[in-house]
């Protein structure tokens, strides 16, 4: 297992086209989904055995039900693992990358994520998954107040549940801010997150979860963790005209995460 975090976004139920509510309705009273599952993950190995990682979930969906409303996260693992292959062969994040996912396989990659995308316009995945770490750009959609610690499966789990609408205004908020200041290239990550919330409706739910993360991480680091309240202290400091302030906040949130993911090479 890979420990990842995750952002998803849960769309009301009313708020799919009628089709696919017809088919999400059907799915939840069959007992779809609640809780999200440990991620499982399978080989995709390439002629000369090495390859990748990809989530092995079905093409279910992800449920919440909140104050008499159901809200469905569609999993759409294999769009998701296409556009990851594609992002991985754009990246080429090292030497060699060529082995991994060699050219005739992305091409493949290429052509299915554009059948899917003709067959259904108005998909968009709705998870996003980080390995090892949280993005400090995920954080600036949240406030500290809609932190949660919960138990799980004898675990604490922590996560942030906030609206796609309060989500974009604290990005739209954020954007100018951070644009004048040293921490100006966050800005363009936060507008692609924008870019990518504005295709829900803006009565969605928008989670973080820190997932896999917490099984690395002992209580007193998880209750320790406050890079959400962080991050906006720092917004705020630049807005208000501090230079300072700001810089040591963000490079705490980045010493903190840098921590963690000093773990992946453990593993």
């Amino acid at each position: 297992m890979v420990p990842s975090a995750e952002l998803r976004v849960y769309q009301p139920l009313g708020a799919f086209p009628a089709a696919e509510q017809a088919r999400w309705e059907r799915y939840i009273l069959g007992g779809g989904r609640v809780v999200p599952p440990r991620p499982v993950y399978r080989q995709l190995l390439a002629r000369d055995r090495l390859g990748l990682l990809l989530p092995a979930e079905d093409e279910g969906a992800l449920v919440k039900h909140l104050d008499g409303t159901y809200y469905v996260c569609p999993l759409r693992t294999r769009m998701r693992t296409l556009a990851g292959i594609l992002a991985f062969a754009r990246s080429r994040p090292l030497e060699g990358a060529e082995a991994f996912l060699p050219r005739g396989l992305v091409r493949r990659a290429a052509r299915e994520l554009r059948r899917l995308r003709r067959r259904d316009p108005g998909a968009v995945a709705a998870i996003m998954e980080s390995p090892w770490h949280v993005p400090v750009r995920w954080f600036v959609l949240f406030d500290d107040a809609e932190r949660r610690i919960v138990e799980r499966d004898g675990r604490h789990r922590l996560s942030y549940v906030t609206t796609a609408g309060r989500a974009m205004r604290r990005a739209e908020r954020a954007v100018p801010v951070l644009r004048g200041s040293e921490l100006g290239e966050v800005a363009d990550a936060i507008v692609e997150l924008h870019q990518w919330l504005a295709a829900f409706d803006p009565r969605s739910l928008v989670e973080l979860d820190y997932g896999g993360l917490c099984d690395f991480l002992r209580w007193d680091e998880l209750d320790d963790d406050r890079s959400v309240r962080d991050v906006q202290e720092a917004i705020a400091a630049l807005a208000a005209g501090d230079r300072s302030r700001p810089v040591e906040l963000y490079q705490a949130v980045l010493g903190r995460w840098a921590e963690v993911r000093g773990r992946e090479g453990l593993n």
